[in-house]
């Protein structure tokens, strides 16, 4: 764990928080090697079930701090591939949304630029209603390369991308709710978003993997088919699935094993 990244895990939720706040939690050097070492660690633990990741102090995140990153990419090869299909810098973003459990942001103050493709790498984004966002890059003559395109894919329309990416305009959480930058609005997002988190920590951990895996399925109809068919082949009638059951019918808490 280091000093720019830092976590508790309870009930199997990880609450993993960006700890700068002092600059708006602002990305340096030394918070792209703790969110990468925090979901290297976090992808390793054996019985977690859920993530909730926030920000410390009066922001989730306001993206680059430009002076600290002003000579980080000098000789830096972004194209290589150095964590599966992702660079080190589109991993802080992508790496949670290819972990095995959900993630689930809780958003505020602000999540500008690499901040906002953070928190689009979680699989379900609560932000208070105050929350400003900005696809902030254009501003500084560059294009969002965090993995943004592809997490936006799908929820965020086409030509509404293409208006806040190409003008950097800061906009707030009710149009990011409606334009599907973010899931949905609570006035302490952080509490909705540990909330959730637990109730999802009660379900079948199998079956919630499973679910994950199929969300993030890339491939046409026929291929979706085939990979619903093989995660519920290899769900059903396992210790956990029936546990979750005979919890049900008999109404007490399931006990499942990892």
């Amino acid at each position: 764990m280091s000093e720019r990244v830092t976590w508790t895990i309870e009930g199997g939720v990880a609450d993993v928080r960006l700890n700068r706040p002092d600059k708006m939690n602002a990305l340096d050097p030394a918070m792209i090697d703790g969110l990468l070492s925090a979901i290297d660690t976090l992808g390793q633990t054996a019985g977690l079930r859920a993530v909730v990741l926030s920000g410390e102090g009066r922001a989730f995140c306001a993206g680059l701090d430009m002076t600290s990153m002003a000579n980080v990419g000098s000789g830096v090869d972004i194209a290589a591939r150095t964590h599966g299909l992702a660079n080190s810098y589109q991993q802080v973003a992508w790496g949670w949304r290819t972990l095995a459990v959900p993630v689930i942001a809780a958003v505020h103050g602000v999540a500008f630029g690499g901040g906002l493709q953070i928190a689009s790498g979680a699989d379900i984004r609560i932000a208070a209603p105050d929350t400003r966002l900005s696809v902030m890059e254009l501003k500084w003559g560059i294009v969002p390369d965090m993995a943004g395109f592809v997490l936006w894919r799908g929820t965020v329309r086409d030509d509404v991308l293409r208006e806040l990416t190409y003008t950097a305009r800061a906009f707030d959480a009710a149009e990011a709710h409606m334009f599907g930058f973010v899931t949905r609005l609570a006035d302490d997002p952080h509490a909705e978003a540990l909330a959730l988190a637990h109730a999802i920590a009660a379900r079948n951990p199998d079956a919630i993997r499973a679910a994950k895996r199929l969300a993030n399925h890339e491939g046409d109809a026929a291929a979706i088919l085939m990979a619903e068919s093989v995660e519920q082949a290899a769900l059903l009638r396992t210790p956990n699935q029936i546990e979750a059951v005979m919890a049900n019918l008999q109404k007490r808490s399931p006990q499942f094993r990892d």
